[in-house]
Formats: C-alpha cells, sequence, structure tokens
C-alpha cells in the first residue's frame, strides 16, 4: 500500500463571513487546515468563523511559505494584499 502524496507547503488568506476581515497562514497540509479553521480548532479564529478562502500560493519548500506569511502578516504586507483583493473586486 502505498503512502497518500504529499502536500505542498501552501500560504493562504481566509475572510471570515461573520467579520468581513482575513487571516493569513501557511500549512502542508492546507485542505486539513481549512477544516480545522472552520470547525473552530483554531484558538486564533475560532470566535470568526466560517471562513472563505481568498488566496492560495505553493511552495517549494515549509520555510519560503512561512517567509512569505510573515510578510503577508507585516504593514507592508497587509497593504499589498488590501491593493491586490481591491484589484481583483474591480474585475
Amino acid at each position: 500500500m502505498s503512502d497518500p502524496p504529499l502536500s505542498k507547503p501552501t500560504l493562504y488568506v481566509l475572510i471570515s463571513e461573520k467579520d468581513n476581515r482575513t487571516y493569513v497562514g501557511s500549512t502542508n497540509n492546507f485542505d486539513q487546515r481549512l477544516k480545522q479553521h472552520n470547525s473552530g480548532r483554531v484558538q486564533s479564529t475560532k470566535h470568526r468563523i466560517p471562513f472563505k478562502l481568498l488566496f492560495t500560493e505553493e511552495f517549494a519548500t515549509s520555510k519560503e511559505a512561512k517567509k512569505r506569511e510573515l510578510y503577508y502578516k507585516s504593514g507592508a504586507g497587509r497593504r499589498k494584499l488590501k491593493e491586490y483583493f481591491a484589484t481583483c473586486s474591480r474585475n
């Protein structure tokens, strides 16, 4: 029996349908992590469920994904995401 394929390191941006605020994270198993967010098993987001996916980006390594996550959590990164989503909503 073979092992299931490993997920790629993924950066993700979610939006809370409750308060319309975004959450940025990274993981090696995106499907499982999204289920954890929406089931209230993530301490930092459990009061803001449910979430909808806005954006994902895959990386070759977890280190690269974490680096991008930290960037998007910075002031400059938050501004960049805001600009990106504003552009998307106009199209």
